[in-house]
């Protein structure tokens, strides 16, 4: 067990958004207050302004905000023609929205194991599940890196799918140059208030660069209407309002620094950690500058690791303690326990340490000072 004077010090979270908000909390007033006052609460120049500067940002053709990072991959998917009848491919480690998504469009999910080192999609575990029903890979960008992109597109190609990113992890990080969420035909991201750029609620987009794609996420976004009271498809009601771009638009012009303190933070657990035995580090892939959403560790009897961590007031966490295939939701898709035992195995070992752009130096070392305690 942890030794009891470990835990009079202040409590180190998961994430600190007080941190985050007293830093853009002037300049997300005065943009409130101007929403309040011309009671412009959907869509209106906040909107439209934050969709031009995050697309901007990342060098995307077109950002169409949304209300939330599932209904942007759902919107994605849809906007590409996925339905009942396709099969649409993505990594059994990752959050279930992701799963969630495809099952909305009627199309059926298929899973596959993921690389043992960053935990990413497999691309070559992409090319055994290739079937001729296969309309959509979705690579996920996870913890805060870029899946292998570019050798997942001959694969794509050869079978005609799309490549759909999930982007909800990975604002702002790169792969050889280009960024995430520009590097398949289209991408969904998720403002969820955690994220790297994270609203005050629920929130998210759309990216592509493709202007027809664009437009059709645009219609079904809007209950499938262009002109009011005109409905030319089967659409839902899913936006960005403004209140959310204005706190966004804030963030985002600060996000480029906070992800430098998030790899110097990263850095830091890595010097830190590198002779901690029993500890596996993350390792940033060749070609890829991460944005470190999460600094996740692999470890032995990780439950009670992580008990004795946040015992001690260490707010550490696990993402995902189940690959999508075997949780309730997704049982019916039949892969029972050993279908994908690298996503399997890295389940019952990952550890999220405490990350985000304001923690400390002092605080890192307490973290790792526990952790090395109650292994």
């Amino acid at each position: 067990m942890t030794n009891n004077s470990l835990t009079t010090h202040a409590p180190i979270p998961l994430v600190d958004l007080k941190a985050q908000q007293r830093e853009v909390q002037e300049q997300v007033n005065a943009g409130l207050a101007k929403i309040f006052e011309n009671t412009a609460f959907i869509g209106g120049a906040a909107v439209s302004d934050f969709e031009q500067a995050y697309a901007g940002f990342l060098g995307a053709g077109h950002c169409i905000g949304v209300g939330n990072g599932t209904d942007a991959l759902e919107l994605a998917l849809r906007a590409a023609g996925v339905g009942p009848g396709d099969e649409v491919i993505i990594p059994a480690n990752t959050f279930v929205a992701t799963a969630e998504a495809v099952s909305l469009t009627g199309a059926t999910v298929v899973p596959v194991d993921v690389d043992p080192q960053h935990l990413l999609i497999d691309p070559l575990a992409v090319a055994e599940a290739v079937t001729e029903k296969t309309k959509a890979i979705i690579p996920v960008h996870l913890y805060g890196q870029t899946a292998f992109v570019e050798e997942l597109e001959p694969i794509a190609a050869a079978c005609g799918a799309v490549i759909i990113e999930d982007a909800a992890q990975s604002q702002g990080a790169t792969r050889f140059g280009r960024t995430a969420g520009t590097l398949g035909h289209i991408a969904g991201t998720s403002f969820y208030p955690g994220k790297n750029l994270g609203a005050a609620g629920d929130a998210g987009a759309v990216l592509t660069n493709d202007a027809e794609l664009a437009e059709r996420v645009r219609l079904l976004s809007a209950h499938g209407s262009r002109v009011k009271y005109v409905h030319e498809a089967v659409g839902r009601n899913s936006r960005l309002d403004a209140v959310q771009a204005v706190v966004l638009s804030a963030k985002l012009e600060r996000l480029a620094g906070w992800n430098q303190l998030r790899r110097e933070a990263a850095a830091r657990y890595a010097k830190l950690l590198a002779d901690v035995p029993g500890v596996v580090l993350p390792r940033q892939a060749e070609g890829n500058e991460d944005v470190w959403h999460l600094y996740v560790i692999q470890v032995e009897e990780r439950d009670r690791v992580l008990a004795e961590l946040n015992e001690a007031g260490i707010g550490a966490g696990i993402h995902y303690p189940e690959p999508v295939h075997l949780t309730g939701a997704f049982e019916h898709l039949g892969y029972g326990a050993g279908s994908f035992p690298v996503a399997e195995q890295a389940a019952g070992r990952i550890l999220s340490l405490p990350l985000y752009p304001h923690i400390t130096e002092e605080q890192q070392q307490r973290v790792v000072q526990i952790l090395k305690q109650v292994l």
